[in-house]
């Protein structure tokens, strides 16, 4: 992080300690500065020399916040919210159900006055605003009571991912479980390396259509499409490149070239969601389509058999997942075998534990590519899997991931090389379609390395990773056991 970045993250930091005192969270603030910066942002282009525009209506603008103190103040901002929630585009995305959290409108003048209006945003790189906002977003995350990591998935993880799948200028992205859109930004960043070698109309593709993405929650889609315009991609007067719905609803109108995802953990919710319909339906509820090979309510098993229906021909997804899709019966056999049949299901990356702010994860990346109908021969010839869970400990504090504990898959990985050029390692090991299709329940939690801790005794991980592995393996059990009661009450009449 730069010193500048640096220093703007102190500074928006600081107003998220005067707040907190009012009973404001992070991620609360972080949406509250999400709709003053926009505003902001919206003003400098309607005043700005050379071509403005006016995205925002004037009566509506950040003018009229700078005129206002006290309750006059308040009143103009929730009519703001409110009016701006009802427009098209990114400005209904970033304002959809917007309201006010900062009770006290001295405080909101100073966030206005002090901390807003004083920096010309416009002028500031996209490097230094986006990573100043992502660093935000981060740091919500780590706010554990407010649930926000489950939308946040490891940086370190996200630019392996994408080193490994290499998406070009030429390609589409499609994250349908998207979050706060960490991966589409790795992605777009990946293509755009060498952008001065772009030609005039894939620039404007990189920026308008090369990424999006699909949200259900409100405040985590404002959030994305925030987070995306402060990036540079994408235009704040254009259209949302976020959707906020519900991805297993209804069968895809498009197909894209690459799937980059990690849909939400855990297979039982309290939400509710508004189907394209209108309905409104339970998140644990079985999804029928008739795309879908296999009908349940697991959802990560939805969210595979949906990425598969829009990926394009030869498109390549690579998605976090969690153990279960990997040993599930019932439907995840099913899944499973159209995998290693009709797609090429080449290999997976076994994730270390401790390393998400959700609890008791326990997940694999796989990476697949769609391939053309071949009745009666596979696609998968071989599986390769890299185990960096075995004797790999790691804390969201102490002992943290880093992207260098993933350069050796990277390399074994060997992206665009041939994969006949890949070569076995202590940790990467290949499996062919008949060992695995001969596996009961075609089971796919494949192990072969020696947990060292069973063996020597003296040389056990501190305490600390101790106690938070036993939490996690509790947790992972706990969840298949509620997946196993909630079969079971499905199947009584």
């Amino acid at each position: 992080m730069s010193i500048n970045t640096r220093q703007l993250v102190d500074k928006l930091w600081s107003y998220c300690n005067v707040l907190r005192d009012d009973g404001v969270g992070t991620i609360e603030y972080t949406e509250q500065l999400t709709y003053l910066l926009f505003l902001k942002m919206a003003h400098e282009r309607a005043t700005r020399a050379i071509r403005p525009e006016q995205i925002v209506p004037e009566q509506l603008s950040w003018q009229k916040l700078l005129d206002k103190s006290g309750d006059a103040l308040e009143l103009q901002y929730r009519h703001t919210l409110e009016q701006l929630g009802s427009q098209a585009g990114v400005l209904g995305t970033v304002f959809r159900k917007a309201q006010n959290r900062i009770q006290d409108p001295a405080k909101l003048r100073r966030l206005i006055t002090d901390l807003i209006d004083k920096e010309n945003w416009s002028a500031t790189g996209t490097d230094i605003k986006g990573d100043a906002y992502e660093e935000l977003l981060s740091r919500g995350a780590e706010d554990i009571k407010s649930g926000a990591g489950q939308y946040f998935t490891p940086r370190p993880i996200i630019q392996a991912m994408v080193d490994c799948v290499q998406p070009t200028v030429d390609d589409t992205v499609i994250d349908p479980a998207a979050g706060t859109g960490g991966f589409l930004l790795v992605a777009h960043d990946y293509a755009a390396q060498h952008a001065e070698e772009l030609t005039p109309t894939q620039r404007k593709h990189l920026q308008n259509n090369f990424v999006h993405g699909v949200e259900l929650v409100d405040g985590t889609a404002r959030l994305a499409a925030m987070n995306m315009i402060l990036h540079g991609i994408g235009t704040p007067s254009g259209e949302s490149l976020i959707d906020v719905r519900d991805s297993l609803i209804a069968p895809p109108s498009e197909k894209w070239s690459v799937v980059l995802s990690n849909p939400p953990f855990g297979r039982k919710s309290s939400l509710r969601m508004v189907g394209a319909d209108g309905v409104e339906v339970s998140e644990d509820r079985e999804i029928e389509r008739q795309d879908f090979i296999a009908t349940t309510a697991n959802k990560q098993l939805n969210f595979v058999q949906h990425i598969c229906t829009i990926l394009d021909m030869h498109g390549r997804a690579a998605v976090v997942l969690p153990d279960n899709v990997l040993f599930e019966g019932g439907a995840g056999e099913v899944i499973r075998k159209r995998l290693l049949n009709d797609f090429e299901l080449h290999t997976m990356l076994r994730l270390p534990t401790g390393i998400f702010y959700a609890q008791g994860v326990k997940a694999n990346v796989l990476f697949f590519d769609k391939r053309p109908a071949r009745p009666g021969q596979p696609w998968t010839e071989k599986l390769w899997v890299y185990d960096l869970r075995t004797n790999q400990h790691f804390t969201l504090k102490q002992n943290q991931l880093t992207r260098k504990h993933l350069d050796e898959f990277v390399q074994c990985y060997a992206p665009g090389k041939h994969r006949s050029e890949r070569v076995e390692a202590e940790r990467f090991k290949a499996y062919t379609y008949d060992e695995l299709i001969k596996r009961d329940k075609v089971n796919l939690d494949l192990t072969w390395l020696r947990d060292e801790s069973l063996e020597d005794l003296d040389n056990l991980p501190a305490p600390e990773v101790i106690a938070r592995e036993i939490v996690e393996d509790l947790t992972a059990a706990l969840a298949e056991f509620e997946a196993v009661a909630a079969a079971l009450e499905a199947r009584e009449p």
